[in-house]
């Protein structure tokens, strides 16, 4: 009884630490190839999407500039462009995927996109890309903003 007294008195001085989130942060992995594939996937129908694009824009390769800045409805808004390979600058983290799709990411970008799924849908309503991002706290209705 008196041992249970002083765990109390202790809880009371010392709250419990708070862990932030541990199952968000990725497991350590050994080659790079294996930490590319983990920094932003595409499914099926993203990567389907992008190959028409690139093939209606007669390219060989489409670099696709992905990030996130300040703005929309909860704080962070995501962006995706289409970029030409001379825009690359020294910092920026390039990923390959299969038939010539290059995702570029910017290094202030690729700490909130780390984990990042890219979807699409061509529904008439809400059709469109959508992005899964297991570091986001919130997300706003139309899935175009989030907050960390």
């Amino acid at each position: 009884m008196v041992a249970f007294a002083v765990l109390a008195a202790l809880a009371l001085l010392h709250p419990p630490v708070r862990v932030l989130r541990p199952s968000r942060l990725p497991a350590p992995r050994a080659d790079a190839a294996a930490v590319e594939e983990s920094v932003v996937t595409f499914s099926d129908k993203a990567l389907s999407q992008l190959q028409a694009m690139r093939t209606s824009q007669g390219l060989d390769e489409m670099h696709i500039r992905m990030g996130v800045r300040a703005g929309g409805c909860s704080g962070m808004s995501y962006v995706m462009d289409v970029m030409s390979a001379d825009d690359i600058t020294e910092g920026d983290t390039v990923l390959k995927y299969d038939d010539g799709i290059r995702c570029v990411i910017d290094p202030k970008s690729l700490l909130f996109l780390y984990g990042l799924k890219l979807d699409y849908s061509d529904e008439l309503i809400g059709g469109g890309f959508s992005f899964h991002n297991p570091n986001a706290d919130s997300t706003c209705g139309c899935g175009k903003s989030f907050e960390v």
